[in-house]
């Protein structure tokens, strides 16, 4: 058998559904065995680019609330559509990437996210004399949201593709690095293009990089071999992913534990600010350190995975260590001692290793719901994980000032080690193998 040709029949992990590799996966002789990588670096670049703008948005509120005339409701408003649109779109695009493929999906959702935005940048900057409504801008950002669902399922798919299950685990966490690379480029750089060149600067430098993105995905993003095509290595006896048990299970295990990581991100600020008197440079290293420690180990867990074949096992381990870091946090505030050098340095690294250790499992948890789906379903069943991930950042925003009001900081900590502790007899039971 040629090298160009081969046919990849892995063993199934412990954990992970037999079914995995059930099609084969045969690379055409114009690609080498190393295009794999061009391959994620295409759903990194992908999933960062959309990041960009779902996570660098949000860092431009101060902007936007005074170009754009919006009270703090409706500013919530407007950004809270921006991942309504994605909790709402990811199944759809997820179950259309198994019809259609994943280059067809991808390119399709790039290319429209590329002209709405150029359709943003004609239309929805505000002026002088002219200032968009609430209403307008909102569903503009809800069409934003629903176009840029189709990046995580069809690249997901992808990998699962071009990528043998002895490198999935790998794969899916180092394209889940993109996402607090893409959040920390566009907080970056979005916040100052929009206070001193404008919103059009913002629009303009997000449709270029949609634009490059989707060049690239056109350029190196094939499947090996049309699944529809492709003949059965292994019987397909497992259910669809939305029929099935296991995948349920870890899907709404995964975003249940999206909501302490949620809080982290959205509530770290206000808190450490108002609850400790912190300033602004100690909480922005708290946040740089979750974000950095997240991407590192996504990426070792990822590695460590795929060689001990133990996805399940981490991912118990990482609810329960969750768990327990954000009791330690809340305890730490119930028995707080505000202006105390001490306490604030306890609090700022309690609050770091809670949002590290709550954040380091996607890659995981991605690869592993593919996994047990099947290379040719991979996409339904990301986008259902990714469908109950973005309720979370939906929910949790809105929900924090309320829960704010009727308890204090201690009752924020509280619900999120409730979420870790809930999550973590979901993922206790092993799941019966095909």
């Amino acid at each position: 058998m040629s090298p160009e040709m081969s046919v990849h029949r892995f063993p199934s992990p412990a954990g992970s559904c037999a079914v995995a590799d059930e099609f084969t996966a045969a690379t055409p002789p114009r690609f080498a065995a190393g295009h794999r990588w061009k391959v994620l670096g295409v759903g990194v670049a992908a999933n960062a680019c959309f990041s960009m703008i779902f996570a660098g948005l949000p860092s431009t509120a101060v902007a936007m609330r005074a170009d754009y005339h919006l009270s703090n409701p409706d500013l919530g408003l407007v950004l809270g559509c921006l991942g309504l649109g994605v909790a709402i779109s990811e199944l759809p695009w997820g179950l259309l990437t198994d019809r259609w493929g994943d280059r067809r999906v991808l390119l399709a959702g790039l290319g429209s996210l590329v002209v709405w935005l150029g359709l943003m940048l004609a239309l929805l900057v505000p002026s002088h004399g002219y200032t968009p409504s609430v209403l307008f801008l909102a569903a503009n950002l809800l069409v934003v949201g629903l176009l840029g669902g189709s990046v995580n399922g069809s690249s997901g798919r992808a990998i699962m593709a071009w990528f043998g299950e002895g490198e999935r685990g790998f794969a899916m966490s180092i394209r889940q690095t993109a996402i607090p690379l893409g959040g920390g480029l566009g907080a970056l750089l979005l916040p100052s293009l929009a206070e001193g060149l404008g919103f059009a600067a913002v629009y303009a430098l997000l449709a270029v990089t949609a634009a490059a993105c989707t060049f690239f995905t056109w350029l190196w993003l094939h499947e090996p071999l049309s699944h529809r095509a492709a003949q059965p290595v292994f019987p397909v006896t497992a259910p669809a992913p939305l029929r099935s048990i296991a995948i349920w299970r870890l899907a709404v295990a995964v975003g249940i534990l999206c909501f302490p990581q949620v809080a982290v991100l959205t509530f770290t600020t206000v808190f450490l600010h108002d609850f400790a008197g912190i300033g602004t440079l100690l909480t922005s290293a708290a946040l740089a350190t979750v974000q950095i420690g997240a991407m590192v180990m996504r990426v070792w867990s990822g590695r460590w995975t795929d060689r001990h074949r133990n996805r399940r096992a981490y991912l118990r381990f990482c609810a329960l260590v969750s768990g327990i870091a954000f009791a330690s946090l809340t305890l730490l505030v119930a028995l707080a001692a505000p202006g105390s050098t001490a306490f604030a340095i306890a609090l700022v690294v309690t609050l770091a290793f809670a949002g590290i250790s709550v954040s380091s499992w996607h890659g995981v948890a991605y690869a592993e719901i593919a996994t047990l789906a099947g290379a040719s379903r991979a996409g339904s069943a990301l986008g259902l994980a990714n469908t109950l991930v973005f309720v979370g950042f939906f929910l949790v925003p809105l929900s924090i000032p309320h829960l704010l009001a009727a308890t204090s900081s201690t009752g924020i900590w509280m619900a999120a080690t409730a979420c870790a502790l809930v999550a973590w007899p979901i993922l206790l039971k092993p799941e019966p193998r095909a």
